[in-house]
């Protein structure tokens, strides 16, 4: 490692890739932190750094050779499997520095010779829970969520008819060879990898189950109406625990955000359809790719979240892989779950081309998504009208204006968005625009002049409106 390279990283202090150490530690200690980084994405280890304040301290040539002995026996007989470490003695401002560079590991989970497993967590290191631990072993062996077997179930378990339904869309044949009994309908769920060993696969429950939260207690969604703007508001307005398999899961979900999000006229005559706030194709995409793409090795739900500001829907688990924010954006996927990505095809509406994501932008470009490596889930955040509406305002009239636009009603920016849009607008027109009444558009214009916020130039028929930046 180049010396400027090096003195970076340790300014810059420890995360979840370097790690400092004042002295020699124990064998035992040295194995955890080798364990840890294994476990995650690799990283470096720094000895004669204090740990606590970055300063480079150095080490005694004694130090040295004895820590280049005990760093090889430690990599070969303390770690489970043993792995081949690069160390480097490096000369820092006069100061001898180890460097040990630990790769990320290619045999998951590794374990001390004690049988502990560890995993870096930020700058510092944690114990692997069972959840993780059955990830890191998916991860060696490409053993997938989906096809465990779900003990305890049979296929007496499946719904039949939801299961017939789905394969006459998928394949006529088949379907007719079962119904003509020249198929045995076990040996069809094996195929699909739906059914192994008499035992419905996760994907069998999750999708066909009549009671998948039976013995899947942990996969459900969580819905959630918030009366502010975070979580830790007192009152909530609604909220709801959806069970069922994954049509009436995707179903009730997007019916209870239907019924709390806002609907309004889309033209001017009464009678013309209304339009939910946030396009209804977005709340499809985004639900779905919650359900099929989750980590359904974390036992958690999927949450949504409704805000006064904006929707939130939360998936357990980060991004699979070498997937990024950016990646998914331009519609790059990897299967976390291929069994649900095959099956879903013909019972969500789902392409499985990972397009999911593209579409919801073209949709809404102002969707935001979150991946959370720490907190361990991806979050997909949708703003609602009033905050798009402001942001819009704020673009198109500076950010001048400040605080007043974000204390605003819905009411007075949409006067302003549309006097933004023409100058000469008259009240009549404002009321069809806003959809209120030509006494309320008057109340609303009154505290509009009154805070400084529009005035009028000229006279009321040939003058026009100014908004006050």
């Amino acid at each position: 490692m180049q010396i400027s390279k090096l003195i970076e990283r340790i300014n810059n202090g420890e995360d979840s890739f370097t790690q400092f150490k004042r002295e020699t530690i124990t064998i035992k200690e040295l194995a955890k932190e080798f364990v840890a980084f294994l476990n995650a994405k690799g990283g470096i280890v720094i000895f004669g750094v204090d740990d606590k304040t970055g300063k480079i301290l150095g080490l005694s040539f004694e130090e040295v050779e004895k820590l280049g002995q005990e760093i090889g026996n430690c990599a070969n007989e303390n770690v489970k499997p043993p792995f081949h470490p690069i160390v480097e003695n490096v000369l820092v401002e006069e100061k001898r520095l180890v460097v040990v560079h630990i790769p990320k590991g290619v045999s998951k989970p590794y374990a001390t010779s004690s049988g502990d497993y560890y995993i870096k967590s930020s700058s510092d290191k944690k114990k692997i829970s069972q959840d993780e631990l059955r990830r890191l072993f998916s991860e060696s062996k490409r053993v997938y969520a989906d096809e465990e077997l779900v003990y305890g179930s049979s296929v007496n378990d499946l719904d039949t008819t939801l299961f017939y339904k789905f394969l006459e869309k998928d394949n006529i044949t088949i379907y007719e060879e079962i119904k003509n009994n020249k198929l045995y309908l076990a040996q069809v769920l094996e195929n699909l990898e739906l059914l192994r060993d008499n035992q419905l696969t996760l994907a069998g429950n999750l999708i066909f189950g009549i009671n998948p939260q039976k013995f899947n207690k942990s996969f459900y969604i969580d819905c959630c109406y918030f009366d502010g703007n975070d979580i830790f508001v007192d009152k909530y307005i609604s909220k709801k625990t959806i069970n069922g398999n994954f049509l009436t899961m995707f179903n009730n979900s997007l019916n209870f955000l239907k019924s709390s999000l806002k609907s309004t006229q889309s033209g001017a005559d009464f009678n013309s359809p209304s339009v939910l706030e946030i396009d209804e194709r977005v709340l499809n995409e985004l639900i779905v790719n919650a359900l099929v793409h989750r980590d359904y090795y974390i036992n958690s739900s999927i949450k949504i979240f409704i805000f006064h500001n904006r929707v939130e829907i939360i998936s357990p688990g980060k991004l699979t892989d070498s997937l990024t924010v950016e990646k998914i954006k331009n519609g790059i996927s990897i299967h976390r779950n291929p069994i649900l990505n095959s099956i879903c095809k013909n019972v969500l509406p789902y392409s499985g081309y990972g397009s999911g994501i593209k579409r919801a932008l073209n949709i809404d470009p102002t969707i935001e998504f979150v991946n959370d490596i720490e907190m361990e889930q991806f979050k997909c955040i949708i703003k609602r009208d009033d905050e798009k509406l402001g942001d819009k305002l704020g673009d198109k009239l500076g950010d001048k204006l400040g605080d007043k636009l974000s204390k605003l009603t819905k009411n007075r920016k949409l006067i302003l968005n549309a006097i933004g849009n023409n100058s000469s607008v008259t009240i009549a027109e404002l009321s069809q625009i806003v959809g209120i009444s030509t006494t309320a558009i008057e109340n609303n214009i009154k505290y509009l002049k009154e805070n400084d916020l529009l005035k009028r130039v000229g006279s009321d028929i040939a003058g026009s409106w100014e908004i006050i930046r």
